[in-house]
């Protein structure tokens, strides 16, 4: 039997692969115990318990970016973290740790090392965080979700993904899909989405150009994030809501897709082959245009800045596109290259090969 201690959270992007991780080893050996370290402020708080995990909770410790009272105080901070994640493994016989990224990780990582335990390491994003360049230079292994992410010892796994989209079959799940939100399933689709939220920019362009890309012969799906208006249409090619409650039934349904590029979404997207134009979020490191730079390479997906994104961007770039039908082919083809539904067995295999080193 053996014991996995999962650290890391703090946003979605962190959680859901860390819980795929979780999924999949208690699915293949349901003996082993699987923890989970997180913060008692991050969504991991609300999201490890809701799926049957215990959290064990470690104090956030932000590394500090600049010379303050904060910073005078992190070493201090710090090591009270470490030494509480050393007790947690001791206490509660870890055999190996996996670090996703987030406040979580980088205490585990050197509490495992003080404890003689092996760490993988896992990144989310094409640019690693800071708490996860310090763990590859201990870690027994390093996986990463984008090819050419700059971390030592990086090697491709792709994202674990949850289970409803790594066994979807979007062919003979179309017609369901279809019924569900009121779509044609002859007639092709644009999936636009901007995250839980939604996007501004996004929501902003679809309300003054939706009939442009209708007119061309397209049906849209279009979430526009909870907290935004969502408009009501009497035009049936025009579905708006304001979450996708069913993200497979709508990626079945997706021929093009129009969305931010975080993380999953871009891994997710690339994973099912579908053609996406991505806009990055303007704010932040940039790294949602590092996410999507793999499928813009392969000729999977085009990049548009946020500020492109205009109706003169959909009536000169994309609805030209979306009458190109061997153009969308084309760039199908390409995404069925790029991404991989095996990001979950991946993580494991490195878990296993941690193991089985630390053991010998």
């Amino acid at each position: 039997m053996t014991t996995y201690l999962l650290a890391g959270g703090g946003t979605a992007g962190h959680v859901n692969p860390m819980l795929a991780v979780a999924d999949g080893l208690r699915a293949r050996n349901p003996e082993d115990t699987v923890l989970i370290l997180g913060t008692a402020e991050g969504l991991e708080s609300r999201l490890v318990p809701e799926r049957g995990y215990e959290l064990l909770i470690v104090p956030k410790v932000p590394f500090p970016r600049r010379l303050n009272g904060a910073a005078l105080r992190f070493p201090a901070r710090y090591a009270a973290a470490v030494k509480t994640v050393r007790r947690y493994i001791r206490d509660r016989g870890v055999d190996v740790v996996l670090g996703v990224g987030g406040y979580a990780s980088a205490p585990a990582y050197s509490a495992a090392k003080k404890e003689r335990i092996p760490s993988v390491v896992h990144e989310a994003n094409a640019r690693p965080g800071m708490a996860n360049v310090l763990g590859a230079r201990s870690a027994a292994a390093v996986g990463v979700a984008f090819e050419g992410t700059p971390l030592r010892g990086g090697e491709f796994v792709g994202m674990p993904l949850r289970p409803e989209i790594v066994n979807l079959d979007r062919a003979g799940s179309r017609e369901e899909a279809a019924r569900h939100f009121g779509l044609d399933p002859h007639r092709p689709v644009l999936l636009v989405f901007g995250g839980s939220l939604g996007a501004r920019r996004i929501n902003g362009t679809l309300a003054e150009s939706w009939q442009d890309i209708v007119a061309a012969g397209w049906q849209i799906l279009h979430a526009t994030g909870e907290k935004n208006e969502t408009p009501e249409s009497s035009d049936p090619s025009y579905v708006t809501v304001p979450y996708l409650n069913r993200m497979d039934l709508a990626f079945a349904l997706a021929d093009m897709i129009v969305a931010r590029s975080g993380a999953s979404t871009v891994s997710e997207v690339s994973a099912l082959g579908i053609p996406a134009i991505y806009i990055p979020y303007p704010v932040g490191n940039g790294e949602q245009r590092f996410n999507a730079a793999s499928a813009v390479n392969a000729g999977a997906a085009h990049i548009v800045d946020d500020a492109d994104f205009t109706r003169g961007y959909v009536t000169h770039s994309l609805v030209p596109l979306l009458g190109d039908r061997a153009a969308i082919d084309k760039m199908a083809a390409a995404a069925d290259g790029v991404g991989t539904r095996r990001g979950t067995e991946n993580v494991m295999a490195h878990l296993d090969c941690a193991l089985k080193e630390n053991r010998r």
